[in-house]
This record gives structure tokens, sequence and C-alpha cells, in this order.
């Protein structure tokens, strides 16, 4: 192998233990939210599309920044911006069909 493929190839090891990383301290962020109970579920549900929301206007201004030529973004910053934001996105589409889904278990139950 080169070593500019070496290099990248670390360089991608870098970014996925730094995802690894932040997806422990979030999972670690709702554990402490659900612990405490001071918010509810109404506030921590707000909170993530909050989240999801400021994921995706960063990777659509990375995108921007990198179409318009900044040197401070590179191609391999957006494209994990946007792989996170889409992740994200696709999280809470699931975490809502799970939701809509006990809801209607819950009407069609028999009182």
């Amino acid at each position: 192998m080169s070593s500019a493929m070496m290099g990248s190839l670390q360089q991608l090891d870098q970014m996925a233990a730094q995802a690894a990383g932040s997806n422990a301290q979030s999972v670690g962020a709702l554990s402490e939210a659900s612990g405490t109970d001071s918010q509810g579920f109404a506030g921590m549900l707000k909170e993530s599309l909050a989240r999801v929301s400021q994921s995706q206007q960063v990777a659509a201004g990375q995108a921007r920044a990198f179409e318009l030529g900044s040197p401070d973004v590179s191609l391999d910053q957006v494209m994990v911006a946007g792989q996170k934001a889409s992740l994200e996105f696709e999280m809470t589409v699931q975490v809502r069909n799970k939701l809509l889904s006990a809801y209607k278990e819950i009407m069609n139950m028999a009182v």
C-alpha cells in the first residue's frame, strides 16, 4: 500500500474511534437524563430533536463551505458530518415509528 493510502486509513480509523467515543458519551448523557427524571420524556425527546437538527445544520454548513472552496474543511469532514446527520435522522424516524406503533397498540386494547 502507498503511504497516502495508509494515511487515509489511519485517518478513517481515528474518525471511527472519535465517533464511537461521542456515541458512548451521548448514551451516557441519556442515561443520566433518564436517571434524574427532571425533564421527563417530552424534554428528552425535544432535546434529541434539537440535537438532530443542529447536526443537520452543521453538515449542511460544512458541505456549503467545502463547495465554496474553504481550505478549513476537507472532504472527509463533510462526509462524516453528513453520515452522522443521516444516522441521527434515521434513528429519530425509527423512534417515531416505535412510538406510533405503541400508541396504536394501546388504542386497540380492550378496556
